[in-house]
């Protein structure tokens, strides 16, 4: 073996409840932990520090290794910003022309001559997503770029609305607040589930709870814990549906993760942030910036077309510009990408593995409109609005209640910019038809719109999230790979932690670096997450008199 070419990494050691024992190194721990401070806790006193393997602060100029990171999304600059840190020699491949991957933007010219950010649109950063803001304070070590949203309210058709503003943080009352203030789900809506299943979602214990429920769909478990009808919308906006999934194809174990992440596993609630400006502009370019102080060659608009095992070890990537020499690579690719390039690299993996890829699937189309109107909605409306009953609408933004550049040209014009999101789209909708449908419904739930007349709209259609299907856990590629110099990271990829979406990827782009570290002999990224069990020691021991123990 090489010895630039990292050997098997030793297992990070996790420290439950001892969050304010971790030491964070090269930057902050997400935590507001200072560069070679001590981390210090969170608002959640029981959030897990995860430490990485022991070793050297970084390497010696003379020994750095080479390193490929193939993807510029969150996973990509997550893994990208561990290893140059640390003195790796990266080089960032991203195929598109700008940094952010399905969080990027790019520039756009409005009918009325104005230019504007266009986007994927609206992304809650939550509190709870520590180490996504913890590469985010690289830039911005007061997290100031990201402006507070107060509530993420919920609005169903026929007139109920659900607020999280008043509910209290911490479990187990942030559930029983949340049954004391719901107009949808009362406590008669309580005394009606089976209480027995129901049980489990206040023991969620991960990995445990994929060995249990991955086989079951998520529609089928909220029917067998008689979870109400009226209240389904808050289980598919605020959960299912963040996975852009049908809830019937959907594994229950990645619904119950959900509940424990944002509601009754952290003390952090749903409560969240936004970017104060678009995208690129807020986090990415100045991320970017930060990389190549750190000396890493970012090559936008440059994709990989194959990676092959190196005959001395690492390997080779090839692109359109020709094939360079690695010691390391990692994958922070969405599910396409990720097939795409391992179906052109032959030399990689064993069948095995590449039949899991092979087998991974994404989640069904979505929409994201954006329209520019001529007149202002009414003050009131929140920058953020969950709906369900709509048709197609799963939610709203208006983007001038938090994101500068809409609210200059809403100054500026006299008008709005709003968001309108269609998550899981079906097969066989003209898209034409959808976008229509979502204008339609827009003006049924703010109907100062229908006088409005729209400047200028842009319409986004991705199919490019994973999908998480009943039964799969087990096959999906993790963070290891049959290589010991390749690593691979994203949202799509299994990790075992209690993360999800946005702060999977950032969490499995530093566990893909902290594992190639650990094989040179250097200590990687200090991580956090919420509790991996349930937080109540009595719920926990009522759960298992219910005849459901934990698995061990």
């Amino acid at each position: 073996m090489s010895p630039r070419t990292p050997g098997t990494a030793r297992r990070s050691t996790a420290h439950h409840g001892t969050a304010h024992h971790g030491t964070a190194h090269h930057g902050s721990d997400g935590h507001g932990a200072t560069r070679h401070g001590t981390a210090r806790r969170g608002r959640d006193r029981k959030a897990d520090v995860l430490m990485p393997a022991p070793g050297r602060d970084r390497f010696d100029p003379a020994d750095a290794p080479s390193v490929a990171v193939v993807g510029g999304g969150i996973a990509g600059l997550a893994a990208a910003t561990g290893l140059a840190e640390r003195g790796a020699r990266v080089t960032l491949y991203e195929c598109e022309e700008s940094l952010g991957g399905r969080l990027a933007g790019h520039r756009t010219l409005l009918a009325d001559g104005s230019e504007a950010t266009m986007s994927r649109g609206f992304h809650a950063f939550f509190r709870q997503y520590y180490n996504l803001r913890g590469l985010l304070r690289r830039t911005d070590p007061g997290l100031d770029r990201l402006t507070p949203l107060p509530d993420y309210p919920l609005r169903h058709s026929g007139g109920l609305t659900d607020s999280f503003a008043r509910v209290p943080r911490t479990p187990p009352l942030s559930a029983l607040g949340f049954v004391a203030l719901s107009p949808t789900f009362g406590w008669r809506d309580l005394a009606a589930m089976d209480a027995r299943a129901a049980l489990p979602l206040l023991d969620v214990r991960v990995p445990e709870v994929y060995e249990r429920f991955d086989g079951v769909g998520a529609t089928d478990f909220l029917e067998r814990v008689r979870f109400p009808e009226a209240a389904h919308h808050l289980a598919f906006e605020v959960f299912s549906r963040s996975f852009f999934a049908d809830p019937r194809e959907l594994s229950a174990a990645e619904l119950m993760l959900m509940f424990h992440i944002y509601f009754l596993g952290s003390s952090e609630g749903l409560l969240f942030d936004v970017p104060g400006e678009p995208f690129p502009q807020a986090l990415w370019d100045p991320l970017g910036a930060y990389l190549r102080r750190l000396g890493a060659d970012l090559r936008t608009g440059t994709p990989v077309d194959a990676v092959e095992p190196a005959g001395t070890g690492g390997a080779e990537v090839r692109h359109g510009s020709g094939t360079d020499r690695y010691d390391a690579v990692v994958l922070a690719l969405d599910t396409a990408g990720l097939q795409r390039l391992v179906a052109a690299s032959p030399g990689l993996g064993t069948d095995p593995w590449r039949d899991g890829i092979a087998a991974l699937r994404t989640a069904p189309p979505f929409l994201v409109s954006r329209f520019w109107l001529d007149r202002p909605v009414h003050e009131d409306r929140p920058g953020f609005l969950g709906t369900s009953g709509y048709g197609g609408l799963d939610n709203i933004s208006v983007l001038e209640r938090y994101e500068g550049e809409a609210a200059r040209w809403a100054e500026k014009n006299g008008g709005s910019v709003v968001e309108l999101h269609a998550y899981a789209v079906p097969d066989g909708a003209g898209r034409q038809a959808v976008q229509d449908d979502l204008l339609g419904q827009l003006r049924r739930v703010y109907p100062e719109t229908r006088q409005a007349r729209v400047v200028d709209a842009r319409h986004e259609w991705r199919e490019d999230c994973p999908l998480f299907r009943v039964g799969t856990y087990g096959s999906r590629p993790t963070v290891r790979s049959p290589h010991p110099w390749l690593t691979l990271a994203g949202d799509g990829i299994r990790c075992d932690l209690p993360v999800a979406l946005m702060e999977r990827a950032a969490t499995t782009g530093f566990l893909a670096s902290n594992a190639l570290l650990a094989g040179w002999g250097v200590r990687g990224q200090v991580l956090w997450t919420v509790p991996r069990a349930g937080r109540s020691p009595a719920l926990r021991a009522l759960n298992a008199l219910a005849g459901h123990p934990a698995p061990h």
